[in-house]
């Protein structure tokens, strides 16, 4: 048995903060807390191009939800940190067109919890953690790629079916070459 060292307290703080956001916005996504609700989300993932919106919403609140709650107890972090990450990068996707700073409507906040998640993914979450505790059953070093790899994939379907439908409206239409 080792010591618990500054490292895993580190992480333990990491995990507990980041996964407790993530869990925060997933909650507030499927059940309405703090202002939320699957309805009022669906909506606004339909209008900004996630289609089906009540689906979509959910699949979000649940990789939120899920994998942050996963994080913070440091409970299959290859996954939760995957999930997490691949969440993100859907909520960056959106954000994007408004530049980096979130104070701007940007990507700052989506892309700082994601590449978070995904470096606890791969770092692991130390000694003070339910992984530890049960001999990191869920936490093997194979298990980080393939969780990055399923994540990869279904982001990239996500994220690309979105993309495609915020493009459709505008194509075929020509824009005005001079400011009237």
């Amino acid at each position: 048995m080792t010591c618990i060292d500054r490292r895993d307290v580190g992480l333990l703080l990491i995990r507990l903060g980041i996964g407790g956001v993530l869990a925060a916005h997933g909650t507030q996504k499927l059940f309405g807390w703090f202002g939320g609700g699957i309805e009022g989300t669906g909506r606004f993932m339909e209008s900004v191009g996630y289609r089906p919106g009540r689906a979509s919403a959910t699949a979000a609140g649940l990789a939120e939800a899920g994998g942050g709650a996963l994080l913070a107890l440091g409970l299959a972090t290859p996954a939760a940190g995957a999930a997490a990450a691949g969440a993100m990068t859907g909520a960056t996707a959106v954000n994007a067109p408004s530049g980096f700073f979130a104070q701007a409507g940007g990507y700052e906040h989506a892309a700082f919890l994601g590449l978070t998640a995904a470096s606890l993914a791969i770092a692991g979450p130390g000694r003070l953690s339910v992984d530890a505790l049960f001999g990191h059953a869920v936490n093997r070093a194979w298990m980080v790629p393939a969780a990055f790899a399923v994540t990869a994939a279904a982001t990239a379907l996500v994220v690309g079916a979105r993309n495609k439908q915020v493009r459709e409206p505008s194509e075929g239409e020509q824009e005005a070459l001079f400011e009237q």
